[in-house]
């Protein structure tokens, strides 16, 4: 298991050095114009991250997906400086790949398919019953993406077991 997790960092890591365009949507400029029915949160409300910095990857077992997690300047200079509490209109992205063998390199894994868009948004105006915090999640099915069906609340109470690092898991992390 250990070396299993030495190799998997390892690809992560090449992952995040070498991520390019390839950690986002085919055309790389536009998103699906969809709409999540309980938040109204728009994929539209993250146009542009491929601008957006990577700031950490994580690897969800239950999910076996290499998750890359990006963020808008507001939140990447305050993942960065260890805030305690994002900023209004931080916005926190995260791409989730489901993972194969490597072909060239059989002990280890690499990236497949994307599976999976989410992001949330800090704005204290609008999120008032999820501490400021709006949570958005767009699955590709069949090549196509489609707005999450499920409960966003419970995007909310997964979040909570983080409550006092602002709802976030991420942290920083540093290349040196």
């Amino acid at each position: 298991m250990k070396k299993f997790k030495k190799v998997l960092l390892g690809v992560m890591a090449c992952g995040v050095l070498l991520s390019g365009s390839d950690v986002y949507l085919s055309d790389n400029t536009k998103v699906p114009n969809l709409k999540m029915k309980d938040t109204g949160l728009s994929f539209k409300e993250i146009e542009g991250y491929q601008n957006y910095q990577i700031v950490a990857s994580h690897f969800r077992k239950d999910k076996n997906e290499i998750r890359y997690i990006l963020a808008n300047p507001v939140a990447y200079n305050a993942i960065r400086a260890e805030k305690s509490e994002m900023p209004q209109g931080s916005k926190i992205v995260k791409i989730g790949w489901n993972v194969n063998d490597m072909g060239s390199f059989p002990a280890a894994l690499e990236a497949n398919k994307i599976e999976r868009v989410e992001y949330m948004i800090k704005d204290k105006t609008k999120h008032t019953e999820s501490d400021g915090w709006g949570y958005a999640r767009f699955v590709k099915k069949d090549g196509q993406y489609k707005a999450w069906g499920g409960d966003p609340k419970s995007c909310v109470s997964c979040h909570a077991v983080v409550k006092s690092n602002d709802a976030v898991f991420t942290k920083f992390q540093r290349m040196f």
